[in-house]
């Protein structure tokens, strides 16, 4: 019986450690400071960019073109150097920085409402609007969105009122099916129940329950969705068809260089490199995100 007495007391006092070790709260991952930090850092440049003792993104000095960076045989008044016309490619990073992060954001809001509506309308009304929804969905999964914004901007031109809408339509099936999937399983439970035969109009119920609990894991996906239409935007900007010059944005800004990658290193490096490690903070920063507000992977990292 003491034996048996010593090992439930030693139990009780392992779980009761394991709750409070639990119950402790866990600081942030040095790689979520960090890209937090990244993030802050150039998102306030880019904002600021307009006020800072900066050249103008778009003024030409054709007699300090192709000027190397600071440091490397190039003058302070230009520190990440210019380009082929002159002009300050510092400037031109934070201002192609802020469009492109804005395009995105655009497009990640106008995704997240078109493809939550739709989802919260299928799983909750199902027959066949639910049948359409899926298809819309299935149809979307099954062509590649980039095939469709290349026939578009062919068609229609290029410019901010044909892209911003391709960017909004990029992705809206991601938000559509998770939307859909927990619609249907929060209408089952039982307080949802108890709300209809209290009389609950569907408004209400959509508004006071089935919403709330679509938040945490939309939010986590327009985190990483706002990764994927950064490189798109760029991506349509590097062929030509996204932002047009003279406006830059981190994906036109690679394009230029293209023709100046064994002269002018620094027009490729200073861009691309701001484009990789803003895309890794956002992966990194939804990743934490899910982390967070998941139950099944929270503590891992």
């Amino acid at each position: 019986m003491a034996v048996h007495t010593v090992t439930d007391a030693s139990l009780a006092t392992e779980v009761n450690g394991r709750r409070q070790r639990r119950s402790r709260p866990q600081g942030l991952p040095v790689s979520t400071v960090a890209a937090l930090i990244w993030l802050g850092v150039l998102l306030t440049l880019a904002i600021l960019q307009p006020v800072l003792p900066l050249p103008s993104a778009t003024s030409q000095n054709l007699l300090a073109r192709l000027t190397p960076p600071w440091g490397f045989g190039g003058s302070v008044e230009h520190l990440l150097g210019t380009d082929h016309l002159g002009r300050d490619l510092l400037a031109r990073i934070l201002v192609g920085t802020r469009i492109s992060v804005s395009l995105a954001l655009v497009g990640m809001l106008i995704g997240a409402l078109l493809g939550t509506t739709l989802g919260i309308a299928a799983g909750y009304r199902r027959g066949l609007l639910d049948q359409v929804i899926s298809f819309l969905i299935d149809f979307s999964l099954a062509v590649p969105f980039v095939v469709i914004a290349l026939v578009a901007l062919t068609l229609f031109g290029t410019g901010m009122a044909v892209l911003i809408p391709l960017l909004g339509l990029s992705g809206w099936e991601q938000y559509a099916r998770v939307a859909r999937a927990n619609t249907m399983r929060v209408t089952q439970e039982l307080y949802i129940v108890a709300a209809r035969g209290l009389g609950a109009s569907p408004a209400r119920i959509l508004f006071r329950h089935i919403l709330p609990n679509q938040l945490a894991p939309l939010l986590v996906m327009a985190t990483l969705h706002l990764t994927s239409l950064v490189l798109l935007e760029s991506s349509l900007s590097f062929l030509g068809l996204g932002v047009q010059p003279p406006t830059p944005s981190l994906g036109n800004l690679l394009g230029e260089a293209r023709n100046y990658l064994q002269i002018a290193w620094w027009l490729p490096l200073f861009p691309g490199l701001t484009l990789v490690l803003l895309t890794l903070a956002f992966n990194e920063l939804g990743d934490w995100l899910r982390d967070v507000t998941d139950p099944t992977t929270r503590g891992r990292r």
